[in-house]
């Protein structure tokens, strides 16, 4: 089981900050093979969902209240590190996070921007489809609500 904890960006403390953008690198930029802006101006408003294995951060996402980045509250940036996939990881961070959006925002009304390959994965987390898929840095992507 994942030690989880919840901060905002003024909480966070520079080794918790610099290990957070080094796993969201480690994933998105090296593994997915993908350049892009990560570092993008929103991580001051979003609340930070850490999730630690022997105090190693191995997942994460990154959480924001409605209006802030869609008209619903969203989770975006849902990583685990790639060697530590096969426990479920996934499933604790984001129910962690889709418990932070209800008691830190006070609804349950999320959209996520998901990588299209993982809809299985969120469908299972209540998300639902929404539009049609998109490309997003060059991946694959489809909108997804939860109420």
């Amino acid at each position: 089981m994942l030690d989880i904890q919840t901060k905002s960006f003024d909480q966070l403390n520079t080794k918790e900050l610099y290990d957070l953008l080094q796993l969201r690198s480690e994933v998105f930029v090296v593994e997915q093979d993908c350049v892009y802006q990560d570092i993008d101006g929103k991580d001051s408003k979003a609340l930070h969902v850490l999730g630690y294995n022997k105090k190693q951060l191995v997942a994460y996402t990154r959480v924001f209240k409605p209006g802030d980045y869609f008209k619903e509250a969203s989770i975006g940036r849902v990583v685990v590190k790639e060697d530590q996939r096969q426990y479920g990881y996934g499933y604790n961070i984001m129910n962690a996070s889709i418990e932070a959006v209800k008691n830190y925002f006070k609804t349950s009304d999320i959209r996520i921007s998901a990588q299209t390959y993982l809809k299985t994965f969120y469908n299972n987390l209540g998300f639902k489809e929404v539009g049609e898929e998109y490309l997003e840095d060059g991946i694959p992507h489809i909108n997804m609500l939860k109420f």
